[in-house]
Protein backbone atom coordinates (compact mmCIF):
# COMPACT_ATOMS: atom_id res chain seq x y z
CA UNK A 1 0.00 0.00 0.00
CA UNK A 2 1.36 3.42 -0.07
CA UNK A 3 2.80 5.20 2.60
CA UNK A 4 -0.09 7.61 3.30
CA UNK A 5 -2.05 5.11 4.00
CA UNK A 6 -1.93 2.01 6.62
CA UNK A 7 -3.68 -1.08 6.52
CA UNK A 8 -6.66 -1.17 9.48
CA UNK A 9 -8.45 -3.96 10.81
CA UNK A 10 -11.29 -3.17 7.94
CA UNK A 11 -8.79 -3.44 5.36
CA UNK A 12 -9.07 -6.31 2.42
CA UNK A 13 -6.60 -8.88 2.12
CA UNK A 14 -5.25 -10.91 -0.54
CA UNK A 15 -1.90 -12.80 -1.17
CA UNK A 16 0.17 -15.12 -3.56
CA UNK A 17 1.11 -18.95 -1.98
CA UNK A 18 4.02 -20.77 -3.43
CA UNK A 19 7.18 -22.00 -2.59
CA UNK A 20 9.80 -20.42 -3.11
CA UNK A 21 7.86 -17.24 -3.40
CA UNK A 22 10.20 -14.55 -2.99
CA UNK A 23 10.74 -13.98 -6.38
CA UNK A 24 7.18 -13.22 -7.21
CA UNK A 25 5.93 -9.90 -8.81
CA UNK A 26 2.79 -9.99 -7.85
CA UNK A 27 2.59 -7.64 -4.10
CA UNK A 28 4.67 -5.64 -6.29
CA UNK A 29 1.42 -5.70 -9.10
CA UNK A 30 -1.11 -6.09 -7.19
CA UNK A 31 -0.27 -3.35 -4.30
CA UNK A 32 0.54 -0.23 -7.50
CA UNK A 33 -3.18 -1.54 -8.78
CA UNK A 34 -4.86 -0.83 -5.11
CA UNK A 35 -2.94 2.59 -4.82
CA UNK A 36 -3.57 3.42 -8.36
CA UNK A 37 -7.67 3.25 -7.68
CA UNK A 38 -7.30 4.18 -4.28
CA UNK A 39 -9.05 1.21 -2.44
CA UNK A 40 -8.02 -0.29 0.59
CA UNK A 41 -6.76 -3.52 0.26
CA UNK A 42 -3.45 -4.80 0.44
CA UNK A 43 -1.52 -7.65 -0.97
CA UNK A 44 1.29 -10.20 0.87
CA UNK A 45 2.86 -13.20 0.04
CA UNK A 46 3.06 -16.15 2.40
CA UNK A 47 5.49 -19.26 1.52
CA UNK A 48 4.06 -22.46 2.06
CA UNK A 49 5.30 -25.75 1.67
CA UNK A 50 4.41 -28.31 -0.89
CA UNK A 51 1.38 -30.42 0.15
CA UNK A 52 0.29 -27.67 2.27
CA UNK A 53 -1.61 -25.94 -0.36
CA UNK A 54 -5.34 -26.78 1.26
CA UNK A 55 -4.34 -25.69 4.03
CA UNK A 56 -3.90 -22.60 2.92
CA UNK A 57 -7.07 -21.92 1.79
CA UNK A 58 -8.76 -23.26 4.84
CA UNK A 59 -6.54 -20.43 6.06
CA UNK A 60 -8.01 -18.09 3.38
CA UNK A 61 -11.72 -18.63 4.35
CA UNK A 62 -11.04 -18.62 8.24
CA UNK A 63 -9.25 -15.19 8.01
CA UNK A 64 -12.27 -14.04 5.44
CA UNK A 65 -9.17 -13.44 3.03
CA UNK A 66 -11.07 -11.84 -0.57
CA UNK A 67 -8.41 -13.29 -2.76
CA UNK A 68 -5.52 -15.55 -3.12
CA UNK A 69 -2.81 -15.87 -6.10
CA UNK A 70 -1.53 -19.68 -6.46
CA UNK A 71 1.46 -20.39 -8.11
CA UNK A 72 4.35 -23.62 -7.65
CA UNK A 73 3.96 -26.39 -6.54
CA UNK A 74 0.19 -25.77 -5.20
CA UNK A 75 -1.77 -24.85 -8.19
CA UNK A 76 -3.51 -28.97 -8.44
CA UNK A 77 -3.38 -29.10 -4.28
CA UNK A 78 -5.56 -26.02 -4.15
CA UNK A 79 -8.70 -27.27 -6.22
CA UNK A 80 -9.68 -29.99 -3.75
CA UNK A 81 -10.21 -27.27 -0.99
CA UNK A 82 -12.47 -25.15 -2.36
CA UNK A 83 -16.39 -24.79 -3.11
CA UNK A 84 -16.20 -23.92 -6.51
CA UNK A 85 -14.43 -24.54 -9.99
CA UNK A 86 -14.44 -22.63 -13.02
CA UNK A 87 -14.41 -24.00 -16.13
CA UNK A 88 -10.75 -23.10 -16.77
CA UNK A 89 -9.44 -25.06 -13.52
CA UNK A 90 -11.81 -28.20 -13.61
CA UNK A 91 -10.83 -28.34 -17.33
CA UNK A 92 -6.98 -27.85 -16.57
CA UNK A 93 -7.39 -29.72 -13.13
CA UNK A 94 -5.12 -26.28 -12.03
CA UNK A 95 -6.19 -22.78 -10.30
CA UNK A 96 -3.53 -19.84 -10.29
CA UNK A 97 -6.30 -17.80 -8.05
CA UNK A 98 -8.82 -18.00 -5.80
CA UNK A 99 -11.86 -15.84 -5.39
CA UNK A 100 -14.07 -15.20 -2.23
CA UNK A 101 -17.79 -15.44 -3.47
CA UNK A 102 -19.00 -14.35 -0.28
CA UNK A 103 -20.91 -16.28 2.50
CA UNK A 104 -17.79 -18.46 2.88
CA UNK A 105 -17.43 -20.03 -0.43
CA UNK A 106 -14.14 -19.93 -2.17
CA UNK A 107 -13.97 -20.51 -6.18
CA UNK A 108 -11.13 -21.79 -7.89
CA UNK A 109 -10.07 -20.06 -11.13
CA UNK A 110 -7.06 -20.03 -13.86
CA UNK A 111 -6.51 -16.83 -15.62
CA UNK A 112 -3.62 -18.08 -17.25
CA UNK A 113 -5.29 -18.84 -20.67
CA UNK A 114 -7.01 -15.54 -21.01
CA UNK A 115 -4.62 -13.59 -19.74
CA UNK A 116 -2.14 -15.30 -22.41
CA UNK A 117 -4.78 -13.90 -25.36
CA UNK A 118 -5.09 -10.50 -23.77
CA UNK A 119 -0.84 -10.20 -23.73
CA UNK A 120 -1.01 -11.36 -27.07
CA UNK A 121 -3.13 -8.84 -28.43
CA UNK A 122 -1.45 -6.22 -26.72
CA UNK A 123 1.89 -6.88 -27.72
CA UNK A 124 1.28 -8.44 -31.51
CA UNK A 125 -2.19 -7.27 -32.12
CA UNK A 126 -3.52 -10.56 -33.13
CA UNK A 127 -5.61 -12.83 -31.97
CA UNK A 128 -5.56 -16.95 -32.75
CA UNK A 129 -8.53 -17.02 -34.13
CA UNK A 130 -7.72 -19.16 -37.63
CA UNK A 131 -4.24 -19.54 -37.42
CA UNK A 132 -1.59 -22.07 -36.25
CA UNK A 133 -0.44 -22.31 -33.69
CA UNK A 134 2.98 -24.51 -32.23
CA UNK A 135 3.45 -24.59 -28.02
CA UNK A 136 7.19 -25.96 -27.20
CA UNK A 137 5.99 -27.72 -23.75
CA UNK A 138 3.08 -29.25 -22.34
CA UNK A 139 3.69 -28.25 -18.69
CA UNK A 140 0.76 -26.16 -16.76
CA UNK A 141 1.32 -22.86 -18.55
CA UNK A 142 1.64 -24.24 -21.67
CA UNK A 143 -2.12 -26.79 -21.14
CA UNK A 144 -3.31 -22.88 -20.07
CA UNK A 145 -2.16 -21.43 -23.39
CA UNK A 146 -3.08 -23.95 -25.34
CA UNK A 147 -6.82 -24.67 -24.23
CA UNK A 148 -7.19 -20.99 -25.17
CA UNK A 149 -5.78 -20.39 -28.09
CA UNK A 150 -8.07 -23.53 -29.31
CA UNK A 151 -11.63 -21.96 -27.53
CA UNK A 152 -10.24 -18.73 -29.60
CA UNK A 153 -10.22 -19.78 -33.08
CA UNK A 154 -7.10 -21.59 -33.54
CA UNK A 155 -7.36 -23.64 -37.06
CA UNK A 156 -4.83 -26.25 -35.36
CA UNK A 157 -2.51 -26.60 -32.02
CA UNK A 158 1.02 -28.71 -32.39
CA UNK A 159 2.04 -29.67 -29.11
CA UNK A 160 6.14 -30.14 -29.05
CA UNK A 161 7.31 -31.97 -25.85
CA UNK A 162 10.43 -34.36 -24.77
CA UNK A 163 7.41 -36.57 -23.90
CA UNK A 164 4.99 -38.08 -25.99
CA UNK A 165 2.52 -38.71 -23.27
CA UNK A 166 2.35 -35.49 -21.53
CA UNK A 167 1.95 -33.64 -24.78
CA UNK A 168 -1.10 -36.00 -26.08
CA UNK A 169 -2.60 -35.23 -22.55
CA UNK A 170 -2.13 -31.81 -23.57
CA UNK A 171 -2.71 -31.77 -27.06
CA UNK A 172 -6.23 -32.99 -25.90
CA UNK A 173 -7.04 -29.77 -24.12
CA UNK A 174 -7.24 -28.23 -28.11
CA UNK A 175 -10.27 -30.96 -29.00
CA UNK A 176 -9.93 -31.80 -32.76
CA UNK A 177 -7.56 -29.16 -33.42
CA UNK A 178 -5.21 -30.05 -30.88
CA UNK A 179 -1.91 -32.95 -32.24
CA UNK A 180 1.37 -34.63 -30.73
CA UNK A 181 3.74 -32.83 -33.11
CA UNK A 182 7.56 -32.38 -33.56
CA UNK A 183 10.08 -29.22 -34.25
CA UNK A 184 9.59 -29.68 -37.68
CA UNK A 185 5.74 -27.97 -37.53
CA UNK A 186 7.14 -24.63 -36.30
CA UNK A 187 8.13 -23.80 -39.68
CA UNK A 188 4.70 -23.80 -40.91
CA UNK A 189 2.79 -22.10 -37.45
CA UNK A 190 1.90 -18.33 -37.69
CA UNK A 191 2.54 -18.29 -33.96
CA UNK A 192 5.31 -20.14 -31.71
CA UNK A 193 4.71 -20.19 -27.94
CA UNK A 194 7.47 -21.08 -25.92
CA UNK A 195 5.97 -22.41 -23.00
CA UNK A 196 9.02 -24.07 -21.27
CA UNK A 197 11.90 -22.75 -18.33
CA UNK A 198 14.47 -23.63 -21.13
CA UNK A 199 16.13 -19.84 -21.10
CA UNK A 200 15.10 -19.03 -17.80
CA UNK A 201 17.81 -17.27 -15.37
CA UNK A 202 21.26 -17.69 -16.33
CA UNK A 203 20.32 -20.87 -18.66
CA UNK A 204 21.76 -20.85 -22.13
CA UNK A 205 19.92 -23.12 -23.42
CA UNK A 206 17.56 -22.42 -26.18
CA UNK A 207 13.98 -24.45 -26.86
CA UNK A 208 14.67 -24.70 -30.49
CA UNK A 209 16.54 -24.22 -32.95
CA UNK A 210 16.65 -20.36 -34.43
CA UNK A 211 16.54 -20.97 -37.79
CA UNK A 212 13.18 -23.01 -38.02
CA UNK A 213 11.90 -19.45 -37.13
CA UNK A 214 10.96 -17.14 -39.74
CA UNK A 215 10.34 -13.34 -39.58
CA UNK A 216 6.78 -12.97 -40.39
CA UNK A 217 5.95 -15.60 -37.39
CA UNK A 218 4.33 -14.34 -34.24
CA UNK A 219 6.81 -15.68 -31.80
CA UNK A 220 6.11 -15.15 -27.78
CA UNK A 221 8.22 -17.08 -24.75
CA UNK A 222 6.62 -17.06 -21.59
CA UNK A 223 9.56 -16.34 -19.32
CA UNK A 224 9.92 -12.95 -18.18
CA UNK A 225 13.23 -12.82 -16.63
CA UNK A 226 15.17 -12.38 -17.97
CA UNK A 227 13.75 -9.75 -20.44
CA UNK A 228 15.44 -10.99 -23.37
CA UNK A 229 16.46 -15.06 -23.72
CA UNK A 230 18.93 -16.83 -25.16
CA UNK A 231 16.36 -17.79 -28.04
CA UNK A 232 14.79 -14.28 -27.86
CA UNK A 233 17.86 -12.52 -28.02
CA UNK A 234 19.17 -14.81 -31.40
CA UNK A 235 15.82 -14.16 -32.98
CA UNK A 236 16.68 -10.84 -32.94
CA UNK A 237 19.74 -11.08 -34.43
CA UNK A 238 18.07 -12.81 -37.08
CA UNK A 239 15.66 -10.04 -37.56
CA UNK A 240 12.73 -11.94 -35.97
CA UNK A 241 10.36 -9.16 -33.26
CA UNK A 242 9.55 -11.61 -30.26
CA UNK A 243 7.81 -10.92 -27.11
CA UNK A 244 8.70 -12.24 -23.48
CA UNK A 245 6.12 -13.07 -20.81
CA UNK A 246 5.41 -10.12 -18.89
CA UNK A 247 2.44 -8.85 -20.93
CA UNK A 248 0.67 -12.60 -19.98
CA UNK A 249 1.97 -12.46 -16.35
CA UNK A 250 0.43 -8.48 -15.77
CA UNK A 251 -2.51 -9.65 -17.80
CA UNK A 252 -3.24 -12.98 -15.85
CA UNK A 253 -2.86 -10.60 -12.64
CA UNK A 254 -5.51 -7.99 -14.07
CA UNK A 255 -8.03 -10.68 -14.52
CA UNK A 256 -7.28 -11.91 -10.87
CA UNK A 257 -7.66 -8.38 -9.62
CA UNK A 258 -10.93 -7.77 -11.42
CA UNK A 259 -12.20 -11.30 -10.13
CA UNK A 260 -11.60 -10.80 -6.60
CA UNK A 261 -12.23 -6.69 -6.59
CA UNK A 262 -15.28 -6.05 -9.07
CA UNK A 263 -13.17 -3.24 -10.46
CA UNK A 264 -11.28 -2.84 -14.16
CA UNK A 265 -7.36 -3.44 -13.39
CA UNK A 266 -4.86 -0.46 -13.79
CA UNK A 267 -2.77 -1.84 -16.86
CA UNK A 268 -0.44 0.59 -17.01
CA UNK A 269 0.30 0.99 -13.31
CA UNK A 270 0.36 -3.24 -12.85
CA UNK A 271 2.95 -3.36 -15.60
CA UNK A 272 5.02 0.01 -14.18
CA UNK A 273 5.40 -1.99 -11.26
CA UNK A 274 6.22 -5.30 -12.63
CA UNK A 275 9.05 -3.31 -14.39
CA UNK A 276 10.12 -1.14 -11.72
CA UNK A 277 10.58 -4.42 -9.57
CA UNK A 278 12.60 -6.02 -12.09
CA UNK A 279 14.77 -3.61 -12.58
CA UNK A 280 15.82 -4.12 -9.01
CA UNK A 281 16.89 -8.05 -9.48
Amino acid sequence: MSSKRFPTGATSVAAVIGDPVTHSLSPAIHNAAFDALGLDWIYLAFEVAAGDGGAAVDAMRAMKMRGMSVTMPHKADVIGSVDQLSPEAEALGAANCIVDMGEGLLRAENTDGAGFLDALLDDAGITPSGRSVAVIGAGGAARAVIRAVAQAGAREVNVINRSSDSAAVAANLAGPVGAVSTFESIAEADIVVNATSVGMGIDPAMPCDPGLIRSDQVVVDLIYNPASTPWLSALRDQGVVGHNGLSMLVRQAALAFTLWTGAEAPIDAMRSAALGELRKR
